[in-house]
């Protein structure tokens, strides 16, 4: 059961990585390709996690890969925020 759940977990962050992707295509905004990188790094992350001998998301190779989506996801909001300001 909980290989199926980081399986569906995997799945929807990859889709929602496609779903970014289709929006920075459409717009060319870095918004939605930093978005879009987080989801697909989250998405092999999660996949690499069910594909290990050992799932335990606590391993610091799995956390330090979340962190990294996470600190990619702030950097877009930072950046957004940023060339907001100098445009405006």
């Amino acid at each position: 059961m909980n290989l199926m759940l980081l399986g569906a977990i995997a799945m929807g962050s990859v889709v929602a990585g496609l779903f970014f992707l289709r929006f920075w295509r459409d717009t060319r905004d870095r918004f939605f390709l930093f978005f879009c990188v987080s989801f697909f790094v989250e998405g092999v992350n999660r996949a690499a996690l069910a594909l290990s001998s050992d799932p335990n998301e606590g391993r610091p190779f799995f956390y330090f890969v979340r962190f990294l989506s996470f600190v990619l996801i702030l950097l877009a909001i930072v950046d957004k925020n940023l060339t907001k300001g100098r445009r405006g």
